[in-house]
């Protein structure tokens, strides 16, 4: 698969780690260490119906059609924006008006629950720049 940005790199994909956790799902016997796979926070799973993209497969544990990815980004030059939820169309865009940041793409399952991080990636085009001035938000003029 060819990717839409031009400025990607430091990929790292999740993949075995993704397949370990089916994989020990599978197996009655095996422990998870602790963690439940499908235990999506209430918010992500909300982000995931309103925000997601779907990603053109279906869940691998319950078959759902509704499998949704959504890409975060991260970085000090993104200032207050940082830990936002972007479409791949918005991130083109933000790889030449910041000089970098990161990626992180997940995909999530609103009706099991299944989560997990998929790929991580840096974008921008590598010039160091201010984060942007702080614009007043409706938590700030709501409380």
């Amino acid at each position: 698969m060819v990717s839409p940005y031009r400025t990607q790199r430091e990929w790292l994909s999740h993949a075995l780690q993704r397949r370990s956790v089916l994989e020990a799902m599978r197996r009655p016997q095996s422990v998870l260490t602790g963690l439940d796979p499908c235990d999506a926070d209430p918010m992500l799973i909300r982000s995931a119906l309103h925000h997601g993209t779907l990603a053109g497969r279906d869940c691998p544990v319950c078959a759902s059609e509704r499998l949704v990815v959504l890409n975060y980004v991260f970085g000090d030059q993104l200032g207050q924006f940082s830990g936002r939820i972007k479409s791949t169309e918005e991130l083109v865009e933000m790889e030449q008006q910041f000089g970098e940041f990161k990626v992180r793409v997940v995909e999530v399952c609103p009706d099991c629950g299944w989560n997990h991080l998929i790929e991580t990636f840096i974008l921008g085009d590598g010039q160091r720049r201010r984060p942007p001035r702080r614009q007043q938000t409706v938590e700030d003029i709501y409380g």
